[in-house]
Order: structure tokens, then C-alpha cells, then sequence
């Protein structure tokens, strides 16, 4: 056999990687119950939204904010981005795996940021544990371990001749020795004490406890937003008629308890896919409703199969009989030992081996290959693989466990018994196996609706469970026509369960049009996303133009507001058209606004827009003229409804002296 040389062997393992990532990246299905209907990646990839952390200055305590990019390859091109590692992080469902996949096909294909890169190494880390060394896993799932021509220490040089070479690791989360006192080649990776000068880019749920800090950058998903829906529509069913397009959107519109649901990419698609396939589709009022007609799909569309010619024959007992699954489903969120996966063989065991390959055969159940490495020297050719089975998204996984926790919460006796169950019961991660408990038991609804209210943040939370359980709006309509009566506040302490309850109420209130009184915006650095639709907070979550809004007011006194900045807000503020007035604190505001940046709608409309700040004084917008004027500490000026005469004149006087000031800099 003719002896190989390194770069012999660099172009047979090319060969190998483009081979692999592009089974990969041909097998994208949307529906995973419908198993004959694959994309490739690159044609059904749309942006969500891309953020990355920035870091202002050098001081001792760097303190950043998240900027929004145009594009997922501003990941790795963005002059801010330079580093040998990032940390890309989203919720389930929102796009990492994704996104690693478009970067694949953009390496098999030489196009964007990956053009230049001489190898990219893509694993899926579920597949992998601590005993199988780096070089092994790509040995093993990448090139194949009956490949002879290629051994994992062949590998290592490859890699080392190579100029240049970016690592994905995808799924930190799903590592089954994330976080482990085992030391492992990953933890050595992420750490830097492996692959140390090489570009490794790491997807995960949630940050590592021990990772490289000082030479890390970091980037979140943080959904679909209106635009990107309308884009992925527009790009999966290229060809359609307008009115196919329309019908998808309108489903969609329909059903304005679904809208965060629908952030989530991986949901949205599945719903606009099957909006296409039926030509009628229901109205939801909760997203209980929603899911349970969504695996009534799953499970028909297998019934429907069974009745071709050979076709196995479904049995229905497997629909409506899953008691065992739910306690596998909710072991596997709130047990000792949590774990989203498991192995086939024993899962087997446990719900019965036709029950298993039911569900793997619908959709909610998928099956993997990992590795069964026991020994560290174990070589790669020798190395065995098992069957792992999980549940096709989170999401399907808190569905069944909702029946479980129906059932524990109805054998609990009293408040004090229930709360040591729902302690362990995190809402932050698990907020829809609370609203589906709700949405299939009225009464474990109620019990964990009163164990809400008595949390600190869980009354906005608890009105969401609330509306699980009826089902109706309203019934719900009362409270939250309550909440918004009053100042409803959003800022950045909050955690983000409740920035999002808060949020989803608010929308509820401006599409059923019920008055929302004032929104605070505090300290969540709030800004306009590309449609003009949205306001996005830090936090990355949107709040849609609020129709029934008669107040806004955003804090920040830590950053300067931009021409460009004020100019989105205006924008956004003119669509919520029942606005009367847009109170800026602390904003460091620029001396002349554009003629342009003032709608039209908030001159007709007269909207008060002013800045409130003791230190250099209150002011307000001529929307005429486009300059600021003093006014008093409510926003009023002379001859208004309300105005403080003495107010006016102390704000008046520090206005003075601070146009003084900055003329006698620009005289400077």
C-alpha cells in the first residue's frame, strides 16, 4: 500500500468532512413527522436575531451591552468579534445547531466567512463523553472508523499543518459531562489548555461554570422577530402564490396567544408549515390548545401512512396511553438526576419496544448515535456506538410532563406540600410545563395559580397560567385591564420570565384594546429593531407596537442617545396610536433633532416628547421646529393643563446655563 503523506491525508479528510456535513446539512425537516420532505440548510436558513457583547473601554469592571449585527456571519467577520473563542448561547429551539449547519455548508460550498479556513471541524457534543479524545470523535462521526487510510493521530498532525482551522462544538448543554470533575478533551478546549491558537466557537443553553473569560466573546439568538417570519415563508414555499403566503401570516395573526410561542424558530416553522399543509386552520385561544392539535398532527399523519399498502399498522392505545412517557418526561426536567436524553435500550425496557418505535416513527422521539467509550486508550477503529433517544425539541418534553405533574400535584395535601414540589419545579426554564398543567387540569390549575401569586414575581406570570385554564381571554380581561391602569414596568433587574409575562400581557391588553396606562422601560437600553415594529430590550426580548399605549417612558442614564437612536423611537412611538406622551430620563440627548426624524402622526397628534433631568433641566420638543425648550418637571409648558409656574422657572434656569456651557465649548 503506498505510503500517505500529510498532505495526502489532509485531502482525503476534506473529503470526509464535506461528505459528512452534507448529509448533514440536505436533511433539514421542518415537520419531523413528515420524514420524506428534506431541505437543504441554505435553503430555508433565515436570520433570527444575531446580538454580540460589546465592551466599552478598559476600565477595572468591564461593563458591555448587546449590539445587534445583520447577519450570522457577522459572528466571526465583526472587527469586534476577533478572539480564538466564542460562546454563542440561545434558549432551545432558537437556532445554534442551525446556524452551525449553514456554517458547514457555507465551508463545503467556499462562500462567506468560511471560505478561507482550510478545515472545519463541526460535533455535535451529545454524541460525545469524556473518555473519547478530540481526535477520536473526529475519527469516529466525521471520517468513519472503517476508513483505514486515516488514524485519530493522523489527525492531530493533519490539523497542526493546516494554516487556518475553526472547531464548532455544538450543544454544551447536551454534553453528558458538562461541568464534570472529569477532566475531558471539551474542558480542555473551552479552558484553552487544548487547541489553544485555533478558532473554537461553542453553542449552548447556558454558560460553562469554567471557560477562558478573558478571551472570550459572546453572542445570543434571540428569535424571530416579524421580519424574519415573513422572510422564512417567503423562502420555504418559493413558488407559492401570494395568497398561500398570506394565508400562513394570517394564521399566524389570528392567533395572538401564539406570538412568543412563534419567537421560538423551530416552532414557527413547524406552524407555518402546517398552516400550509391543511387549507383550513383553527383559531387557538391558549397554547395548551395548540399543542395538544399539534401532536394530534404527529400522530394522524402516522395513522393515514399505516393505510398504505404494507405500511405497518398503528395502534391507537399508543395516542392516548402515555403514562410512562410522562414519567420519564418528568424525571428527566425536575428529577435528581435531570437528563433530556437517554439510552434506547433501556428506554425500551421501560415503555415497551413498540411504544418506543411508535414514537421515534411519529416524530417525538429522535434517536442518535453516541459514543460508548469506557477507556481512554481505546482506539478509534475499536471505539463502539449506542443509541441515545430524546424527545424532538424541549418543548414536546414539557408536554408530557405536564401530565405527570398533574398528577403529583393532585396527591399533594395542602399549600405547604404543594410548594415544596413546585420549588423544585423552575418556571424560568419550564414556564410552559406550568401553563400547560394548567391547560389540561382546571383544578391543578387553580392550586398552582395560588402558588404563583404568592411568589414574588409571579402574579404576571400566574395571569398567563390563568388563561391556560379558561381558555378565554376573557377571563382574564378584568385583570389585566387592572394591570395596566396603573404604571406597568419593565427593567433590567427583572428576570427575564417576567420581562416576558409582563410583555405577552401588554400585547393581550393593545389587541383586545384595552387602555394601557404608562410602560416603563428602565435601564433595558431599548431599541428599534430593523421593521420598525418592535422594541427590543437587553434582554433580547421584543415588545410589538402597542395600539392602546398612552404613556411611555424609558430610563437610562448610562449611555447617549444617538440622532439615529431618537429617530427609531419617534418612529416606533408614532405607531402606537393611542400615545399621548414619551418621557425620556437621564438620556444624554443631542442639541438639534432632524427635521425628518419627527412623524408626521406625532405632530398631528401634538405627542408630548420631553426629557426629564434634574441636573440640567427638564425638556421638551417643539415638534414644529425640531429644537428643545424648557418646560416643567411633567413636561408642560406655559399655558398647558397642569403646568408649575415655579417648577418651570427652576428648569428654565439650569436649561440656560447648560446651553451657555456648551456654547462657550463650541466657541472653545
Amino acid at each position: 500500500m503506498e505510503r500517505l503523506t500529510v498532505q495526502d491525508k489532509k485531502e482525503i479528510l476534506i473529503r470526509s468532512l464535506k461528505k459528512r456535513y452534507k448529509l448533514q446539512y440536505d436533511a433539514i425537516q421542518p415537520i419531523p413527522y413528515i420524514k420524506d420532505r428534506l431541505y437543504c440548510v441554505d435553503k430555508v436558513f433565515v436570520e433570527g436575531g444575531t446580538e454580540i457583547y460589546v465592551v466599552e473601554g478598559e476600565t477595572e469592571v468591564e461593563e458591555g451591552s448587546w449590539v445587534r449585527v445583520d447577519s450570522y456571519k457577522d459572528i466571526f467577520t465583526d472587527p469586534r468579534m476577533i478572539a480564538k473563542r466564542r460562546i454563542i448561547r440561545a434558549e432551545a429551539g432558537y437556532g445554534k445547531s442551525t446556524v452551525t449547519l449553514q456554517l458547514a455548508y457555507d465551508w463545503c460550498n467556499g462562500v462567506n466567512a468560511f471560505e478561507d479556513v482550510e478545515i472545519l471541524i463541526l460535533l455535535r457534543l451529545r454524541q460525545l463523553n469524556s473518555k473519547i479524545s478530540i481526535y477520536q470523535a473526529i475519527k469516529l462521526f466525521l471520517v468513519g472508523p472503517k476508513d483505514p487510510r486515516i488514524k485519530s493521530t493522523d489527525i492531530k498532525d493533519i490539523i497542526e499543518s493546516c494554516s487556518s482551522v475553526k472547531v464548532l462544538l455544538d450543544g454544551y448543554d447536551e454534553f453528558p459531562d458538562r461541568d464534570g470533575a472529569t477532566e475531558s478533551d471539551v474542558g480542555r478546549i473551552i479552558t484553552r489548555n487544548l487547541f489553544g491558537n485555533i478558532d473554537v466557537t461553542l453553542t449552548t443553553r447556558y454558560i460553562p461554570k469554567d471557560y477562558d473569560k478573558a478571551n472570550t466573546k459572546y453572542v445570543r439568538l434571540v428569535g424571530f422577530d416579524e421580519k424574519a417570519r415573513d422572510q422564512y415563508i417567503r423562502k420555504a414555499f418559493i413558488g407559492e402564490d401570494e395568497e398561500s403566503i398570506a394565508k400562513i401570516k394570517r394564521a399566524l395573526k389570528e392567533n395572538p396567544i401564539l406570538d412568543d410561542l412563534c419567537q421560538v424558530p423551530l416552532i414557527f416553522v413547524m406552524f407555518s408549515h402546517m398552516t400550509h399543509e391543511k387549507t383550513h386552520f383553527q383559531k387557538f385561544k391558549s397554547v395548551t390548545e395548540f399543542f395538544s392539535y399539534m401532536i394530534q398532527c404527529f400522530h394522524s399523519h402516522l395513522s393515514n401512512k399505516s393505510m398504505d399498502k404494507g405500511a405497518k399498522a398503528y395502534n391507537i392505545e399508543y395516542a392516548v396511553k402515555y403514562k410512562e412517557l410522562s414519567k420519564v418526561a418528568f424525571e428527566g426536567l425536575c428529577g435528581e438526576n435531570k437528563q433530556l436524553s437517554w439510552r434506547k435500550d433501556g428506554l425500551c425496557t421501560r415503555l415497551g419496544q413498540g411504544f418506543c418505535q411508535h414514537y421515534i416513527a411519529v416524530g417525538i422521539l429522535v434517536e442518535e448515535e453516541v459514543s460508548a467509550v469506557t477507556n481512554e486508550q481505546t482506539s478509534a477503529t475499536d471505539i463502539q456506538t449506542r443509541t441515545y433517544v430524546s424527545f424532538y425539541h424541549q418543548l414536546f418534553c414539557e408536554w408530557f410532563a405536564c401530565f405527570r405533574l398533574v398528577e403529583i400535584v393532585a396527591a399533594t395535601i395542602g399549600a405547604s406540600e404543594l410548594e415544596n414540589v413546585l420549588d423544585k419545579v423552575d418556571p424560568f426554564n419550564l414556564q410552559y410545563l406550568y401553563r400547560f398543567t394548567c391547560g389540561i387540569s382546571s383544578a391543578a390549575g387553580e392550586r398552582i395559580i395560588d402558588y404563583l401569586k404568592s411568589k414574588g414575581d409571579g402574579e404576571k406570570f400566574a395571569i398567563l397560567c390563568i388563561l391556560e385554564k379558561t381558555g378565554e381571554v376573557d377571563g382574564i380581561k378584568d385583570t389585566v385591564r387592572d394591570l395596566c391602569s396603573s404604571q406597568v414596568d419593565i427593567t433590567k433587574s427583572q428576570t427575564r420570565l417576567l420581562q416576558r409575562s409582563t410583555i405577552q400581557l401588554l400585547e393581550i391588553a393593545a389587541r383586545y384594546n384595552l387602555p394601557i396606562s404608562c410602560v416603563f422601560l428602565g435601564a433595558c437600553s431599548p431599541r428599534v429593531d430593523e421593521s420598525g415594529l418592535n422594541l427590543i430590550i437587553q434582554s433580547g426580548l421584543s415588545l410589538v407596537i402597542l395600539s392602546s399605549l398612552q404613556k411611555l417612558i424609558i430610563f437610562d442614564n448610562n449611555r447617549e442617545l444617538t440622532n439615529e437612536e431618537l429617530a427609531a423611537i419617534l418612529s416606533y412611538s408614532s405607531q402606537c396610536t393611542s400615545l399621548k406622551e414619551l418621557e425620556l430620563q437621564w438620556y444624554d440627548l443631542p442639541d438639534t433633532i432632524p427635521v425628518e426624524s419627527i412623524p408626521s402622526s406625532l405632530k398631528s397628534r401634538n405627542v408630548k416628547v420631553w426629557i426629564s433631568d434634574e441636573g440640567v433641566g427638564h425638556r421638551r420638543i417643539n415638534l414644529q421646529n425640531c429644537q428643545w425648550q424648557a418646560c416643567d418637571e411633567c413636561g408642560n409648558l406655559p399655558g398647558e393643563e397642569g403646568f408649575d409656574e415655579e417648577r418651570y422657572q427652576s428648569s428654565l434656569e439650569k436649561f440656560d446655563q447648560e446651553r451657555s456651557m456648551k456654547l462657550l465649548e463650541l466657541d472653545a
